[in-house]
């Protein structure tokens, strides 16, 4: 590859890039309903080059929604604390959604009218999250503090919780995070619910 192809290719993938970012941040405000035009005006663009890099707006949703669960997946198993207690383990999950928190309810808001594709990468979000939740709860039972209630249950209870309360953020927590006031009560109130 030529220099002058190498350089192209470089200013492809950080306008690639720029996009994916952007979108991200206009997702997070304004919801996935967005248009495009929106979009490549924020990020100061053509509207036509974007299509360039994602042929329609699915594949840039689902290119934004793609490295969104990479990230908090990663983030999520970073931060997993290694037989830590169901409190820890929860407050550290919260701590990785508050990062993502306007995105991450949009995305629960609006899933049913996204590509197919996104409940895919919403379910590895969830796994992985799942798979610590189950580790802490396991050990809680074996350990007789945790109550005896299929792991499945709780931990759709704990997601239920959580999505009920970012979908109501406006109620709960106007103009702040709700998941920033929250985490505490929600966490403790959680673990009480579920302790011997």
């Amino acid at each position: 590859m030529s220099s002058e192809q190498n350089k192209r290719q470089l200013q492809k993938e950080a306008t690639r890039e720029h996009i994916i970012r952007t979108a991200t941040s206009v997702y997070s405000e304004r919801g996935f309903s967005t248009p495009t035009n929106v979009i490549t005006q924020e990020a100061g663009l053509a509207h036509g080059s974007l299509f360039v890099h994602f042929p329609t707006r699915e594949n840039l949703q689902l290119s934004v929604l793609e490295r969104f669960a990479q990230e908090v997946c990663d983030e999520l198993h970073d931060l997993s604390v290694k037989d830590g207690s169901i409190g820890e383990m929860l407050r550290a999950h919260i701590g990785v959604l508050e990062n993502y928190e306007l995105f991450y309810r949009n995305l629960i808001s609006e899933i049913s009218a996204l590509p197919p594709e996104t409940r895919t990468l919403l379910v590895s979000v969830q796994s992985a999250m799942s798979h610590h939740f189950g580790e802490a709860v396991e050990r809680g039972q074996k350990n007789g503090t945790v109550k005896d209630i299929p792991l499945h249950m709780l931990f759709n209870m704990w997601t239920g919780l959580l999505h009920y309360y970012l979908q109501n953020g406006d109620l709960f927590a106007p103009g702040s995070s709700v998941l920033k006031r929250y985490k505490d009560e929600l966490t403790d109130s959680f673990v009480k619910l579920i302790s011997k």
